[in-house]
């Protein structure tokens, strides 16, 4: 993260954010209106929907999971962005910080390309970059936003509240055995939890059969799948909400690759688990309900449905 001016009171700062996360953390620290900017995919909360859009995605509408995959990887083998940032806009809305982020180029516009734009108006914008990794790292990017725009005091509380969701969550779960679950985080081809959705899974007393903790998410065979062991699985694909999750976890669990008698489940992966906010305490508390209803109750079918 660069330097801040110190001098520059908060009332005068207009704030871009190139991430949806930053967008809700933003506003849960009170900022919405400080928020001059967004991306495409900013829609929670609903009001972020009212910002200038700055940043769309270069991908065609309507393509499949394994078509994402291959203009994807066609885009990035060719040096192209899959990302479109308007930079009249970004010249016209004038911010004075931007938050985006080095950690996944297929995820959102990186800081990179922020910079190069940067450099070519002539915008003297501080830059907030999150790259999270963990779980807890996740949690603890409210107070980088927050000592970013001084807004401390909120962020310690927002903080606290989210740390003691999880510790309720714990205590919900003591003595429990971890239940073997396998998440996928795509279906065509197959990719599993990695950054810190195997965190969630422990927090939620699973235990991820094939995911690495702060480790990015990896390529697996359906082989490798079928044999993993897992009880349950969790479908929560990159980009999708629920209903989108749940079809794809229904054509994956029809073609007979999934573990043997595991239970199968769609989550609404943007709202809970691939956004790195404070909603992924809530995702959270999604697994646990999936995972030991017995302790948690089940889940709310707005959040997470079993596929037959």
């Amino acid at each position: 993260m660069r330097e801040f001016l110190s001098a520059r009171s908060i009332a005068l700062v207009r704030i871009l954010s190139l991430l949806p996360s930053a967008t809700e953390i933003l506003f849960d620290l009170g900022l919405g209106d400080q928020v001059v900017g967004v991306t495409f995919e900013c829609d929670f909360p609903p009001e972020a929907r009212n910002k200038r859009i700055v940043s769309t995605s270069a991908l065609p509408e309507g393509l499949s999971p394994a078509e994402i995959d291959l203009v994807v990887k066609e885009r990035m083998s060719a040096g192209e962005d899959l990302y479109h940032l308007d930079r009249g806009a970004f010249s016209e809305i004038a911010p004075t910080m931007v938050v985006t982020q080095n950690l996944c180029a297929v995820c959102a516009i990186d800081v990179s390309e922020v910079d190069d734009a940067m450099t070519y108006l002539g915008c003297r914008a501080d830059v907030v970059t999150l790259d999270p990794m963990t779980l807890d790292e996740v949690i603890d990017s409210v107070m980088t936003i927050g000592a970013a725009t001084n807004t401390d005091d909120r962020a310690a509380a927002i903080v606290a509240e989210c740390r003691e969701r999880l510790a309720t969550i714990a205590a919900r779960l003591d003595g429990v055995d971890p239940r073997p679950t396998l998440l996928l985080e795509w279906t065509d081809p197959a990719f599993t939890d990695g950054h810190w959705v195997p965190d969630m899974i422990t927090a939620a007393g699973g235990r991820s059969m094939m995911g690495q903790p702060g480790a990015n998410s990896q390529g697996a065979s359906w082989e490798a799948i079928t044999d993993c062991a897992a009880d349950v699985v969790i479908v929560a694909p990159c980009g999708f909400r629920l209903e989108g999750a749940r079809h794809l976890a229904e054509e994956v669990a029809a073609r007979g690759v999934l573990p043997a008698g595991a239970e199968v489940w769609a989550v609404d992966a943007d709202a809970f688990v691939v956004r790195p906010g404070p909603r992924v305490v809530q995702g959270v508390a999604v697994f646990a309900s999936i995972l030991h209803p017995d302790r948690c109750g089940p889940p709310n079918p707005a959040h997470a449905v079993r596929v037959a």
